[in-house]
């Protein structure tokens, strides 16, 4: 069976974020608008210049085998110059004359931290003080605004040089300005592929499905790369599949782009490494290294590898420099080192990605599995600028030139991967957690005040001694943008951004309008109002708050508003939901002792889970109690691979059937809505199995020109009428109605067209 790597020929996928520009001259140019209108047109000129992933995938692959054919030599014929382009939040708004939001972003979710900007989410992420946005030369929030970043990177100074005053003519023609210019290249001579502190950067990369090939032997594995994972590609690229449990609700216009992050990252090279020498010193006083130990032994534990790229785990004396499969080697994990005595907790190295080995604070848990880490991983793209430290040097080169890191990474989720990196991670003192003494925070790139270094001692017992250290590394710049497809950005020319949600367009968070229909998130059947003289009542769920409603029997179905909204909080069993997304009833447990049990499904910090709860009828009113804590959707054996369930639709004539309950679920994955069908069985496991794999929603003809359903709402008096079920099937601010036929197939047809929700006076 070939191995699908379709991701390689995709011209609608910006080519450094996913094949990687690897060029070793790189200048970013941070951009504003002062006239809309010209600088779409400056956008409608530089689009088709913009570097695919098909062209730089064929470039690099082209480039690979001439350097193995010249036995390692850069080949000298073969040279290019891409261009990539991002566009802040503030930026796409300029451009398409609209809100690139019709609705609030998720309260947590990556979307909201794009809107935000890393200036406002500055303090989350330890840039205070000396880091903090006051000090930054861009993206400060406070001076001049950054509305895109262009990428200019080529093989030569004299190409890169050339393009880079050929945009900056461009911009100024359009009323543009260049506010900020950071060039940066690769270290040259035996530096090469290091960065300024001297160790070798870029080993870790992960490999991406659909575009790297995987191993035949450990097909979780780049193939020629063991211990380098192929990590789902809608990690990086928005809506293609993700890990599980990672956010899926992009709106449309995100399709086929990526987030990006770009920090400017001083280094202070000489500070650092006195600092080491300090620090060694300390260390062998409290008899903690050994006597043998060296600056060099000791810089390669806080990073995790020699200056070569060895892993310390593996060679634990010496780095072998020159042994080229142990500089470019990932294939080891911390499985056997869960204390750090090899590769401490708190190196660079673990803090960033600690692979298998992560022990959960629970220690009857066994530690983490690495691919249970798939939803943090970032792919990096960044390049050293400045002179290398000379202390000779009285030039470019000594200890005051400005030198660094500037750093650009590629995400599909902001605040998921980036953020939780850098916040939860690699500035948490408690991270590995659950440990006493703390490992400390990453003491390479942050001021960590106190870190746990663990020995053992003469009588083989852990021994800890704290270290403190300062901060080098500091923050001068930063922006969060969006790489978008090239379909985007020939929309975002023409002046066009609709911001609906993909396949939602605006399901339950904008605020009613007068005469306008608030759309629903789920319809709730009131367990003992249904088809009671001649109505049946619904609390109404949408956005964090609900209302009662009445739907009466008979041709007009006429519907009125019972209750007025109140919120979600209200009820007990929904302490902590912000907002509902379906809601599955237990099959056997509909009203029994006028008791009646649930399974809601809800979003949390872009993650959805669910819980069961129960709703007591009795005395005219209604108490509901928490029966069961939130779970991860991975318990459900049936639901393996989706990221979010929108809705599920009961197959009518498979309804507690020999002990089991059929349904269609409809649920968002690789950024569009798809369903399958599966089973829950009666009893207290209420057993699940996955009936059909999932289809697209184009099987049903009923749903034509439907990209999402939000939710469906059984006609009352409709269910299993002359072997037919007819529901009001809800997307976006619009509703249609469809029937079901029991029976093989179960062939379904649309009964009436799309009217509008403000149809529904219940609803207004």
């Amino acid at each position: 069976m070939a191995t699908d790597l379709r991701l390689r020929q995709s011209d609608e996928i910006q080519g450094d974020i996913v094949a990687g520009f690897k060029k070793d001259n790189v200048t970013l140019l941070f951009l504003k608008f002062e006239d809309a209108a010209r600088a779409r047109t400056w956008l409608r000129t530089l689009a088709p210049q913009i570097a695919t992933t098909r062209q730089v995938a064929d470039f690099n692959e082209a480039f690979s085998e001439a350097r193995r054919s010249s036995g390692g030599d850069d080949p000298k014929t073969l040279k290019a110059t891409w261009l990539g382009i991002s566009f802040t939040y503030e930026g796409m708004r300029q451009l398409s004359t609209t809100d690139p939001f019709e609705k609030a972003p998720p309260t947590g979710s990556g979307l909201e931290a794009f809107k935000e900007g890393s200036a406002k989410r500055a303090g989350a992420l330890g840039d205070t003080g000396d880091n903090s946005p006051e000090n930054w030369l861009f993206g400060n929030g406070r001076s001049q605004p950054v509305h895109a970043v262009l990428t200019i990177a080529s093989d030569t100074e004299a190409d890169l040089a050339a393009a880079v005053t050929a945009q900056r003519e461009a911009a100024a023609e359009s009323k543009i300005v260049i506010i900020f210019q950071q060039n940066a290249k690769t270290l040259l001579g035996s530096r090469r592929g290091k960065e300024h502190f001297g160790f070798k950067d870029g080993i870790s990369e992960p490999g991406i499905r659909f575009f790297d090939r995987p191993s035949a032997a450990r097909p979780e594995e780049v193939d020629g790369h063991p211990g380098t994972r192929i990590i789902p590609a809608g990690e990086f690229v928005v809506g293609e599949e993700p890990a599980p449990g990672s956010f899926t609700d992009y709106p449309e216009w995100a399709r086929n782009g990526s987030f990006q992050v770009v920090r400017r990252l001083s280094q202070d090279v000489p500070g650092w490494w006195s600092q080491i020498s300090v620090k060694l010193k300390e260390l062998k006083q409290a008899k903690a290294v050994p006597d043998t130990a060296t600056a060099e032994w000791l810089a390669a534990r806080l990073v995790g590898r020699w200056r070569s790229g060895a892993p310390v785990c593996k060679h634990q004396d010496r780095d072998v420099p020159f042994d080229p499969n142990a500089s470019s080697d990932n294939d080891f994990d911390y499985r056997d080192d869960l204390e750090g005595l090899a590769t401490p907790l708190f190196s660079h190295l673990r803090k960033t990605s600690p692979r298998a080995g992560l022990q959960a604070p629970n220690p009857s848990r066994p530690p983490f599995d690495a691919k249970e880490l798939d939803g943090r991983r970032i792919m990096r793209r960044g390049a050293p600028y400045g002179h290398p430290f000379d202390p000779a040097s009285e030039g470019p080169g000594g200890p005051d030139d400005p030198r660094g890191l500037l750093f650009v990474c590629y995400q599909a989720d902001i605040a998921r991967q980036f953020e939780f990196i850098q916040a939860d991670w690699i500035d948490q003192p408690d991270f590995p957690p659950g440990r006493n003494p703390q490992p400390g925070k990453d003491p390479v790139i942050t001021e960590a005040d106190s870190v746990d270094f663990e020995s053992r001692g003469p009588d083989g017992a852990i021994r800890h001694t704290p270290l403190s250290f300062q901060q080098f590394v500091q923050t001068q710049g930063s922006v969060y943008a969006f790489a978008p497809s090239l379909s985007t950005l020939k929309a975002l020319a023409e002046g066009r951004l609709t911001g609906q949600s993909q396949g939602q367009q605006g399901g339950g968070q904008q605020q009613p309008q007068p005469g306008k229909a608030y759309p629903c998130d789920e319809f709730l059947a009131v367990p003992d109002q249904q088809r009671k003289g001649g109505q049946s009542q619904y609390w109404a769920f949408h956005s964090e708050q609900y209302r009662r409603i009445s739907v009466a029997d008979g041709a007009a179905h006429t519907d009125r508003a019972v209750e007025g909204d109140s919120r979600l909080t209200t009820w007990t069993c929904l302490q902590g939901v912000g907002r509902i997304d379906c809601v599955l009833p237990m099959p056997d447990l509909q009203n029994p002792g006028g008791k009646s049990w649930y399974w809601v499904f809800h979003s949390t910090g872009g993650r959805q889970q669910y819980r069961a709860v129960s709703i007591t009828c009795g005395g005219g009113g209604y108490t509901s109690a928490l029966e069961r804590p939130d779970r991860d959707l991975t318990a459900w054996s049936s639901l393996g691979g989706v990221g979010q369930v929108n809705c599920f639709l009961p197959v009518p004539d498979q309804q507690r059937v020999g002990g089991k309950s059929w349904y269609w679920v409809f649920h968002s994955t690789g950024g569009r809505q798809v369903y399958r069908l599966i089973s829950v069985a009666d009893g207290a496991a209420h057993t699940d199995a996955l009936e059909r794999s999932d289809r697209e929603l184009t099987q049903w003809g009923s749903l034509g020109g439907i990209a999402r359903v939000d939710c469906f709402l059984a006609v009352p008096d409709q269910q299993r009428v002359g072997g037919k079920s007819e529901y009001w099937v809800f997307h976006g601010e619009d509703y249609r109605r469809i029937s079901v036929s029991d029976g093989s197939g179960h062939p379904d047809r649309q009964v009436a067209g799309d009217r509008s929700c403000s149809g529904w006076g219940s609803l207004l």
